[in-house]
């Protein structure tokens, strides 16, 4: 079996920037183990399945897989779904994806960038002490989504960038994924992302994790739209808004590869 397969650095105005995800349309679904093997094949930290979708609701379903596990939301992938069908239609300016656990998603040309719209999924405050000792930080607040997102707030990019995180700590926490976050020196906010149980020790840039962190600084900050950047070694700058039930993020994308994915 040949399955068409392409690299997207996502979040990305140039190579080797943003996060990279794989993008592989099939035309149904193959079984979840062997979804889960490819995914593990990639090592990417997400590869993003699509078929088209029969029931009118989206132009496609998207699931994502981490090399360990199947994930509810991915925002970079799903950006990179975007601009893998979008790039091949320069006739179509959106695409909507239906998903399992997140709804539909969209993605929409904006200029030579992409906006992506995404469920606002505030948090909620909730000590997380044994998380907070994992990361090696002094909070200033600490929230929860029931989604399995932790958000800690610290004093300053400084801060942020400073996290030398304990994966196997944070791995004994389960399925999470853990958010460092600050009021930013170039942008308005910046944050880490680490999610050593998914087999991904830092993640380069999170729109999920956004998903959840621009409802809270849209209020701290008083202000509905603000930019954002992804202290990661590759790093990533995202436009954010927040529009409703919905944030919505600005992104560019760079195909890196494309190839064919041989299926025994």
């Amino acid at each position: 079996m040949r399955i068409p397969f392409a690299q997207i650095d996502a979040f990305a105005d140039v190579p080797f920037g943003g996060n990279p995800a794989a993008v592989m349309p099939l035309s149904a679904w193959l079984a979840d183990d062997v979804l889960q093997a490819i995914a593990a094949e990639n090592n990417l930290s997400e590869t993003a399945f699509l078929i088209p979708d029969a029931s009118g609701e989206a132009d496609f379903e998207l699931r994502w897989f981490t090399p360990a596990a199947e994930v509810a939301l991915c925002g970079h992938a799903t950006l990179a779904s975007g601009h893998f069908v979008l790039s091949s239609d320069s006739a179509q300016d959106r695409v909507r994806f239906a998903t399992r656990q997140a709804g539909v998603l969209e993605v929409a040309r904006a200029g030579d960038r992409y906006r992506l719209a995404l469920p606002a999924w505030g948090p909620s405050p909730k000590p997380l002490d044994r998380i907070v000792a994992a990361l090696g930080v002094t909070p200033v607040e600490t929230l929860w989504h029931d989604k399995g997102y932790a958000v800690v707030v610290v004093e300053d990019e400084a801060a942020v960038r400073a996290v030398r995180a304990d994966d196997r700590a944070l791995v004994a926490e389960g399925p999470i994924v853990a958010i460092v976050t600050a009021r930013g020196d170039a942008t308005d906010i910046v944050s880490r992302v680490f999610t050593p149980y998914y087999d991904i020790s830092e993640d380069p840039v999170t729109g999920a994790a956004h998903a959840v962190i621009v409802p809270y600084w849209a209020g701290t900050l008083a202000k509905d739209r603000f930019t954002a950047f992804q202290a990661s070694r590759r790093g990533g700058l995202i436009t954010c808004r927040l529009e409703g039930d919905r944030v919505v993020l600005g992104g560019a994308c760079v195909t890196v590869i494309e190839g064919t994915f041989l299926l025994p």
